[in-house]
């Protein structure tokens, strides 16, 4: 099923992809990133550090959107975030609504 509308500027829509280097000395294990991660690619580590915490791992390599998100809120310093490439986004990736729209249940009776 096709889509009837476009955004006009929808070839200036691009994602930029990340990746996510951890410094596993300096990390104190408060789960910040793991828990406020947009896209929930950070998990806690099987292996604890020199301190005695466990760090984050990646799980999910190339879905990082580059927000920062993980390096702004790490208390330690010990997250940061590379930008990868910048990829274009096709029009059916950024419409999410269907050609016939949704149906609506009516709450007037």
């Amino acid at each position: 099923m096709g889509y009837w509308r476009m955004p006009l500027d929808s070839d200036k829509h691009e994602i930029v992809v990340g990746r996510v280097n951890i410094l596993e000395y300096r990390c104190k294990g408060c789960k910040y990133c793991i828990e406020f991660c947009p896209k929930d690619i950070l998990e806690e580590s099987k292996e604890f550090n020199e301190k005695g915490y466990y760090p984050p791992v990646v799980k999910e390599e190339g879905k990082c959107i580059n927000c920062n998100f993980c390096e702004t809120i790490c208390p330690e310093f010990a997250i940061f975030v590379t930008e990868l490439e910048r990829r274009k986004l096709a029009p059916e990736d950024i419409i999410q609504e269907p050609a016939l729209g949704r149906r609506r249940r009516r709450h007037d009776k």
